[in-house]
């Protein structure tokens, strides 16, 4: 892993879904200046960087995963002066700000792909992952086959308006597969550092990178896109070595070795991470019902595997999953982010969530949404028109809001001191206030029984020791612990009594004691 940014050390992310955080025109859609409106807000919540998903040209199939053109911003969001201005304006406030980089596909309306379609050879022609046969659908992967006169079926990424970049086969076993070093996966590559350095210029601080483990094709270890990673690395730290480079790759043991800096802990796969908060007994839920020992016994897979550097980043959700709120209530969304907000990795909060924004249900897919669609409504700032977030008629909305006449808003719960929004806030300055509890403190985990509450685990760094204890459910329990705390540093909930090696933890309860 290269040299990481200083800044990564205390950052705690916020993440933006720009059409749905505030709409400054009356169209109904989020903006850049919307954006720029906020970042006091964001900054006061004690967030001091921020993701923005992605926000370039796009047919939006996929609500802009589906690019048409990586260097020019989407109209609808403004224009790359207005982007160029969120970068300032956040900086400014002391705050970063990483773009959402999707490297693995484009959409169909992308000038690359159109090109790659002529059945003359050209620039573009090996930009994409094509068969040579219309007749042959590449292993393992849907194709798009039959649109243009060219002789072959091209490979996609999920949606089939999301033709696959060609960045080579680790190791290719048919004609038509090119390895890493030929010549189409390089030019696709030195395309992708052309994105990166135009955007790094304009001012980004470094990127969130979509699917980042899975560029090469036919390379189940990862040992080619660790390659590919590693060579993006060299040229970042040659040009831009202050950018930092967070991945979607849910292998921190395979991300850090190409050179990212911290990785997602994904909500597929095997991370366990749905254990948590979203399955049939969350371990977060009041119930009580849940079990986090397999999530723990995963989560130190990958840190002993990244060397116990810990860079996992926890999401408490994002445009992917239900709202956090779908699952976990009440007083138990202040449990979950005590656990979150004092975990190693920088934190990331979805907007919406610190006020506990439900899933909106039943809605028709948007924009390639689907099931997703609920956790990507419109935020709910005040109680005005649209609950704030625009000026336009209700139903020129992006997506239909919460209607329900008590949903969460900012202003309310601003206005509460006993809000989740204030204990999110307080949480965060605990955190800034020890190195220890920031994303570079190391974790050893002290109880984390199958089919047992509570969670506990010891943050450090240096001199300082934090056991942090977490108890969701509603009921009192207890474990066996010989650690002996001296101060409470913070806590949320009822009482904890450490007496004869036993600490009994009160319902609902968090708290971090000083070792």
């Amino acid at each position: 892993m290269s040299n990481q940014p200083k800044w990564l050390d205390n950052a705690v992310f916020y993440e933006i879904y720009p059409q749905s955080f505030n709409d400054t025109n009356a169209d109904g859609i989020g903006d850049f200046q919307g954006i720029i409106e906020k970042l006091d807000y964001i900054k006061e919540l004690g967030c001091n960087a921020i993701w923005i998903n992605p926000c370039f040209a796009s047919p939006f199939g996929d609500a802009g995963y589906d690019v048409a053109d990586y260097c020019t911003a989407a109209p609808r969001y403004g224009t790359n002066e207005d982007l160029r201005r969120l970068f300032d304006e956040a900086h400014a406030r002391g705050m970063h700000v990483l773009l959402d980089l999707v490297p693995g596909h484009t959409s169909v309306e992308h000038p690359w792909f159109k090109a790659s379609m002529s059945p003359e050879r050209n620039e573009y022609t090996d930009r994409y992952v094509w068969t040579d046969s219309i007749w042959e659908q590449p292993d393992g992967m849907n194709c798009i086959r039959g649109i243009s006169d060219r002789d072959g079926s091209c490979a996609v990424n999920f949606f089939s308006n999301q033709p696959a970049l060609n960045y080579g086969f680790y190791k290719p076993e048919k004609p038509w597969q090119q390895g890493m070093d030929d010549e189409g996966p390089r030019a696709t590559l030195e395309a992708l550092k052309d994105v990166m350095r135009f955007w790094l210029k304009m001012g980004c601080d470094g990127f969130r990178v979509d699917m980042a483990g899975s560029l090469v094709k036919n390379d189940e270890d990862g040992k080619g896109t660790i390659r590919l990673w590693q060579n993006v690395r060299e040229f970042l730290d040659r040009e831009f070595p202050a950018a930092a480079m967070v991945s979607e790759w849910g292998e921190p043991d395979k991300s850090l070795q190409g050179g990212f800096h911290m990785d997602f802990l994904l909500h597929f796969g095997p991370s366990r991470y749905n254990d948590l908060f979203r399955c049939e007994e969350p371990f977060f839920s009041g119930r009580g019902k849940g079990d986090v020992s397999a999530f723990v016994e995963k989560y130190l897979e990958n840190y002993e595997k990244s060397e116990r550097k810990g860079l996992i980043c926890i999401p408490s959700g994002n445009h992917d999953m239900d709202r956090l709120a779908r699952s976990i209530h009440g007083d138990n969304l202040k449990v979950a982010f005590a656990f979150l907000l004092s975990m190693p990795g920088a934190p990331f909060i979805y907007a919406g969530d610190e006020i506990g924004m439900r899933h909106v249900e039943n809605l028709v897919s948007v924009e390639g949404g689907y099931n997703r669609t609920g956790a990507r409504s419109p935020m709910q700032w005040d109680s005005g028109v649209n609950a704030g977030f625009s000026t336009a008629a209700k139903e020129k909305l992006y997506i239909p809001q919460d209607e329900s006449a008590d949903r969460p808003t900012v202003e309310a719960q601003m206005a509460d001191e006993g809000s989740l929004w204030h204990e999110i806030h307080r949480l965060i300055g605990v955190r800034q206030a020890h190195e220890a509890l920031k994303s570079k403190g190391e974790i050893e985990f002290v109880y984390a029984e199958k089919d047992a509450y509570p969670l506990a685990y010891v943050r450090s760094s240096g001199e300082e020791k934090i056991l942090v204890i977490i108890n969701p459910a509603a009921r009192e329990v207890s474990f066996d612990c010989a650690l002996a705390p001296k101060e409470t540093i913070y806590r949320f909930g009822g009482e904890i009594a450490c007496k004869d090696g036993k600490i009994t933890v009160a319902p609902q309860t968090a708290a971090f004691l000083a070792l």
